[in-house]
């Protein structure tokens, strides 16, 4: 699990699923030109592939019309998809992380906020469809919109805990 929202590695998986994407169905791509197109060294690319292959969003073959190809369910995958498959399940931040609670979420004034931005940033990664990355066909409006959206919740949710948080303190 990483409390970062995401690595490099997953930035760079991201690119490769939107490249593979965007040369159409079936289209097996080596890894020296996968590393030479996306801009990524290809040494490091290789952990980012297999992550990806493990993750069921491509398969490989290997030999001299081997190479990487998109599966079934990595030409329908996610944002949030890809970066779970190349980082593990993300977290905000540790406090978050599943299987294991929190020892202050009873008292801490940013557990909240913390949990209502993650909420929000996974709406986000899970509404960005890769193909619709590689295709263009993701808007700006839709852009902006899920942005309003996440800066609202975030915004109304540290209002909240903040106004609860001084409620608390004055009680004592």
């Amino acid at each position: 699990t990483s409390s970062m929202p995401f690595t490099g590695p997953a930035a760079y998986g991201v690119r490769v699923m939107i490249h593979l994407l965007g040369l159409g169905e079936q289209r097996r791509v080596s890894q020296p030109a996968l590393a030479e197109t996306t801009g990524t060294p290809e040494s490091f690319l290789s952990k980012v592939l297999q992550a990806l292959t493990r993750g069921g969003l491509l398969v490989s073959q290997r030999g001299q019309s081997g190479g990487f190809a998109l599966s079934a369910r990595g030409r329908e995958a996610t944002m949030l998809e890809v970066i779970e498959a190349v980082d593990g399940p993300i977290r905000l931040n540790v406090c978050l992380a599943s299987g294991t609670p929190c020892a202050r979420v009873s008292w801490c004034p940013a557990h909240p906020v913390w949990a209502e931005a993650q909420q929000a940033m996974f709406h986000v990664l899970n509404a960005a469809r890769i193909q619709d990355l590689a295709t263009g066909s993701r808007s700006a409006e839709t852009r902006r919109e899920n942005h309003s959206a996440v800066v609202e919740t975030i915004a109304a949710a540290a209002a909240d805990q903040a106004s609860e948080y001084v409620k608390s303190t004055h009680a004592h």
